[in-house]
């Protein structure tokens, strides 16, 4: 582990699971309409959302995918890791009140480049909402070792 509590690259093997899960509130949804700018009625006018194909409200599906950033960042490989690529699928809505779980699963290791692949998926109960892929660089405790010893 690096001294911020995640894992090293090295520390990792290919299946290892972690999982964050947040219930979604009108709250999340105002705030992240506020923050990302993305005011659109689906999400914040009820009256509007009744009629389209949902029947009402519905999350930002980026703010869905942020809980998949919480799990890589906080989880694993968590603190020191840095966030290089993610493709999504939104596949079904999140409303407000759902709770959404974010599961990232390493998929591949490359220890040279300190690189891991990791298939990311959110799910509100048995329902996958979001699917995809992470590539994430994390830290290494062979180049911490090496960095420390070529400045002693």
């Amino acid at each position: 582990m690096n001294e911020q509590h995640g894992y090293d690259v090295e520390d990792l093997t290919i299946g290892m699971s972690a999982t964050y899960g947040k219930t979604v509130t009108d709250a999340d949804i105002v705030l992240f309409a506020g923050v990302s700018g993305d005011i659109n009625a689906v999400h914040t006018n009820q009256e509007f959302a009744a009629t389209t194909a949902f029947g009402g409200r519905i999350a930002h599906g980026m703010l869905s995918a942020s809980f998949i950033s919480a799990a890589l960042g906080n989880r694993l490989p968590g603190p020191g890791s840095i966030y290089l690529g993610q493709t999504l699928r939104f596949l079904a809505p999140v409303r407000p009140g759902d709770t959404v779980n974010a599961t990232v699963t390493v998929k591949s290791i490359d220890l040279r480049r300190a690189r891991v692949v990791l298939e990311t998926v959110c799910r509100v109960g048995d329902t996958v909402v979001i699917d995809g892929e992470a590539t994430i660089m994390t830290s290494s405790a062979a180049r911490r070792l090496a960095k420390a010893s070529s400045t002693s």
